[in-house]
């Protein structure tokens, strides 16, 4: 024993060149495994969210039309999960082109030239299966407006189009390293996680779907009821859970911003929903299952792209303050009488707009010190990056609104959109599907 004491000296001698190896490897750009690790992860947990939206949507369809619904989510899995690796990796993170308006890199499409690629110590094909995540989700938002009235090819149709003509140039605007709206101001637009090229846009889209298809048959005239609101409960949790490696995986790193995201998200998300429960035991003096689920994703929408540059007390206040608006939004849906079925815009659009303006008054001082030194002047206040927001918004709002729009025309005049009254009536599981969710054929 006592000599194999004497030896651990050597031991801990020879062992040195080894450990000044690997430094001096990971300083020209290894493997970062513990980064790696958390990202891998974080790409898990985005794409768990897919089937989570699927249940959270289906449970609030009728029973008719629960597996035409939920197939809308799965379908971009498949959809998106192609055109991702084939182009879209390209058209969003490649090199401007265009006047700025999308990318292009050759070497990124059909990922065949980042087999060996190291990015800040993360392998890239992580990187781009991470951000492919992300635009497989954000079209299955927009379902949440036409669900129980389209056809099923019509939407595959538009989903696509919506893709490459929505969601890769803004992508590129806001996340690719030379976006014009990523490079504005002293230190771009504020977008974490999607605020603006996720939830706004899909928000924005949906609204403008609802008022092209128009209203469902028999609303508001008949109750439309939800089928199945423990799935949606369920849902609910699971889009929770998944939203840490929403927020927290957007800082690509595994340090001090990824818990501040971590930490913003939950606060946030807990916010919304004790402020909804709030709301509703005041209004109406009871508290819904819909209205809880309803307040989480409020909460975790507007913190979306705020996580990393607010404090706690600032998710705590747009947690609350997204609730607020959200629950007064839907209720201007009923005013105005469009047809947004699962409230896409109400929520999605809403909440995740307002996080996108008012990150700008609770930004942390460290942030705006950082910011104002990119400036000529040394001086970054709220107001100029509220400007700032207040123009990536802009933006997002006209990209998305016009481009959805002429792609509603375009699905409409080729595949098909909108289903037949009877189509309709009958339900899009048995007569698009041949299904039924819960092998109950006459239930409706």
């Amino acid at each position: 024993m006592k000599r194999i004491k004497s030896l651990l000296p050597l031991l801990a001698l020879l062992s040195l060149p080894q450990v000044c190896f690997a430094q001096e490897a990971n300083a020209e750009g290894a493997v970062d495994t513990g980064t790696t690790a958390w990202m891998l992860i974080s790409t898990a947990l985005v794409l768990f969210m897919v089937p989570g939206l699927a249940m959270f949507y289906g449970g609030l369809v009728r029973t008719k039309n629960v597996l035409s619904t939920m197939m809308h989510s799965f379908v971009a899995m498949a959809v998106i999960g192609v055109l991702w690796v084939v182009c879209g990796y390209a058209l969003t993170f490649g090199d401007s082109v265009l006047g700025g308006f999308v990318g292009w890199n050759p070497n990124y499409f059909m990922l065949s030239g980042i087999d060996d690629s190291i990015v800040d110590g993360i392998p890239e094909y992580i990187v781009a299966m991470f951000q492919g995540k992300f635009a497989i989700i954000t079209p299955a938002l927009i379902s949440g407006a036409l669900a129980e009235r389209v056809f099923f090819r019509g939407y595959v149709f538009f989903i696509a189009l919506w893709f490459l003509f929505v969601y890769c140039p803004l992508c590129h605007w806001i996340w690719s390293a030379d976006g014009w709206l990523l490079n504005a101001g002293a230190a771009g637009v504020i977008d974490l996680a999607g605020g603006l090229v996720i939830h706004v846009s899909a928000g924005t889209s949906a609204l403008v779907v609802a008022l092209f298809l128009g209203k469902r048959h028999g609303n508001p005239r008949d109750l439309i009821n939800p089928n199945n609101l423990v799935m949606t409960m369920m849902g609910a949790g699971f889009l929770w859970v998944g939203w840490f490696g929403f927020n927290a995986g957007s800082t690509v790193q595994s340090g001090l911003d990824t818990a501040r995201a971590l930490t913003m998200t939950q606060i946030s998300g807990a916010a919304g929903a004790l402020a909804w429960t709030v709301i509703e035991a005041i209004k109406f003096r009871k508290v819904t299952s819909l209205g809880f689920v309803s307040g989480i994703l409020s909460g975790l929408v507007v913190i979306t792209p705020a996580a990393a540059v607010v404090q706690p007390m600032g998710a705590i206040l747009l947690g609350a303050a997204s609730s607020c608006v959200c629950f007064l939004a839907l209720k201007m849906k009923d005013k105005l009488g469009y047809d947004d079925t699962l409230d896409c815009f109400g929520i999605h659009g809403v909440g995740s707009g307002l996080g996108v303006v008012l990150l700008a008054f609770l930004l942390r001082p460290s942030w705006l010190a950082e910011a104002a030194a990119n400036t000529e002047s040394g001086v970054w206040t709220a107001m100029d990056q509220f400007g700032i927001q207040m123009l990536g918004m802009a933006a997002t709002i006209a990209l998305s609104g016009v481009a959805t729009y002429l792609i509603c025309v375009l699905v409409s005049k080729t595949t098909g959109f909108r289903v037949d009254k009877q189509t309709e009536i009958t339900g899009l599981d048995k007569t698009l599907h041949g299904e039924h969710g819960y092998g109950l054929a006459n239930s409706e």
